[in-house]
């Protein structure tokens, strides 16, 4: 049944036009994510998968094809639909942790917050459990330069799970920090997937990769397994 799967992607085409030609970066690519999966993306430097992961973001939308996410097309929404579901429905985990140098840890977790209708003092509730949740209950009046590496992106974690997206993605997530790091941050991950939530991660490490339930391969633009 469709309703197992929170992403369906069917013949999706992503030209760029540079210098007056076509690139094509994605060559009609079929995929179905379920609901509560841990997939990994995996594929060589300019494989097309960072522009797929936009596509599944709703950061870029196709050439052609369709795109159903928790059932609602979304190939064709405006940018102002396409804000509405990247903020309510998907959480997004970076290589580069984005966080805003001057805000303390808090304030960074409640930043997707700031666009939706709910009483601020409920998400500062929220965003204090979560933190929690990552084990940063402590940091909570910090700034991002008084954090390590592994915990400025455990904040990241925090603030992609603030709304209760539907999805998470994570591109790289792990790409800045150290091995025992990565791990840590790669289990915290394995710990929100066995929470229910939905995870698709971007890389390019076998050993990141490894704690997926499947893996996704894709070479010039086409998923070959």
């Amino acid at each position: 049944m469709e309703d197992n799967y929170i992403c369906v992607l069917e013949n999706i085409t992503k030209i760029f036009k540079v210098a007056e030609q076509d690139i094509n970066v994605l060559k009609g690519i079929n995929l179905k994510i379920k609901r509560g999966e841990f997939a990994a993306i995996m594929g060589p430097s300019g494989s097309g998968k960072t522009t797929l992961m936009n596509i599944l973001g709703c950061l870029d939308t196709p050439s052609s094809g369709s795109y159903l996410l928790s059932g609602k097309e979304v190939a064709n929404l405006t940018d102002d639909e396409l804000s509405i579901i990247r903020n309510e429905h998907i959480g997004f985990i970076f290589q580069s942790f984005f966080l805003l140098p001057y805000a303390t840890v808090l304030d960074n977790v409640l930043l997707p917050t700031l666009y939706v209708e709910r009483d601020s003092a409920d998400f500062r509730k929220k965003a204090k459990e979560i933190l929690k949740l990552v084990g940063l209950e402590d940091k909570i009046r910090y700034k991002p330069n008084q954090l390590s590496g592994g915990q400025q992106q455990r904040v990241a974690v925090a603030r992609a799970l603030i709304n209760d997206p539907d999805l998470l993605l994570a591109d790289e997530p792990t790409g800045q920090l150290d091995s025992k790091t990565s791990a840590e941050i790669m289990n915290l991950l394995s710990e929100m997937n066995s929470r229910g939530k939905t995870i698709i991660l971007i890389t390019h490490d076998s050993n990141i990769a490894a704690y997926a339930h499947r893996i996704i391969t894709i070479v010039d633009g086409i998923v070959v397994s």
